[in-house]
């Protein structure tokens, strides 16, 4: 989890006075995780800390707040009669639009218990600089320290039909996807598109795989076989992270013997994923879009199992 400044700052422009709140330290079994945040204004909130009795007081509370900040510790069976067995602490912000000046590029840190800064903090930042990360979410010796929210996955989706709506409609609010949605034209799109997707129309969308990072994420499910057979063409000369192709198992029959003939290897060819999804859930839109997500979940789990076994 990280600081998303600019959801905080479009709820400012919006609202005007936001309160943020954000579980600072977990002891024992919480609903959400160090970082989860949410934001409250008079009439209305986005984000959640885990729902419930927790969120509820979190929000009345912070909607009466004076202080620019304040630090609550609840127990979250004695004191809000939740099942779950463990405390939070909840770290409390009030938000003006002058407020949103004085917070940082990369990482948001700042005192809530103590002043000033103690050495563990100052060594903990050095530490990541040096290293070339972001460090983790934590409340240590009285400061807060969060990073700047940045979706590090590139998320390509080609096709704006209904699979390619109800795919975004889902990965969309998934904070670790940057989502770059390509079709052939404008009119392809629905009218309002989710805040944080680039969409690209193009004429040519397989002229555009170039543009796409390598460790980018490919979901290719266009109105056409043949532009669909195009972009696994030009992805597999391009190289990727994941590439999956919505289709039947007759249909990746017959793509892996044209691929083959455009000189793909089968090793090569056996990168792209089709069909993608679940099939016991169905060939519903929502349904493919479900069961893609948690298919690109589980792979984002493996990845990050990995990068923690080679640190």
């Amino acid at each position: 989890m990280a600081f998303d400044v600019d959801a905080l700052r479009k709820a400012v422009t919006t609202h005007g006075r936001v309160a943020r709140v954000v579980i600072a330290e977990v002891r024992g079994s919480s609903p959400r995780e160090v970082g989860a945040a949410m934001l409250v204004w008079d009439g209305g909130q986005s984000g959640t800390i885990g729902g419930g009795t927790l969120e509820f007081e979190a929000a009345k509370a912070a909607l009466h707040q004076t202080r620019p900040r304040h630090l609550s510790r609840h127990a979250l069976g004695p004191d809000l009669g939740q099942c779950c067995g463990g405390s939070v602490a909840l770290l409390t912000e009030v938000f003006e639009a002058a407020d949103l000046d004085t917070l940082g590029d990369d990482v948001i840190i700042r005192p809530v218990e103590a002043s000033p800064q103690p050495l563990s903090v100052a060594r903990l930042i050095g530490q990541a600089r040096n290293m070339g990360i972001q460090p983790t979410v934590q409340l240590t010796d009285g400061w807060m320290i969060e990073p700047v929210y940045r979706p590090d996955q590139p998320l390509w989706i080609w096709g704006a039909g209904h699979v390619g709506r109800a795919l975004v409609d889902v990965l969309s609010p998934l904070p670790q996807y940057d989502i770059t949605w390509v079709d052939t034209g404008p009119e392809r799109f629905p009218a309002d598109i989710p805040s944080g997707v680039t969409q690209l129309p193009a004429a040519r969308p397989e002229r555009l795989v170039p543009h796409a990072p390598a460790k980018a994420v490919h979901l290719v499910l266009t109105y056409s076989h043949q532009l669909d057979l195009a972009l696994c063409h030009r992805l597999l000369g391009h190289g990727f992270q994941f590439a999956g192709l919505i289709g039947s198992d007759t249909k990746w029959a017959r793509f892996r013997s044209r691929l083959a003939d455009l000189g793909h290897r089968p090793e090569q060819i056996s990168r792209i994923t089709c069909p993608i999804g679940q099939k016991d859930l169905g060939k519903h839109p929502q349904a493919i879009a479900v069961g893609v997500t948690a298919e690109l979940l589980s792979l984002s789990l493996s990845l990050e199992t990995k990068k923690d076994l080679t640190a």
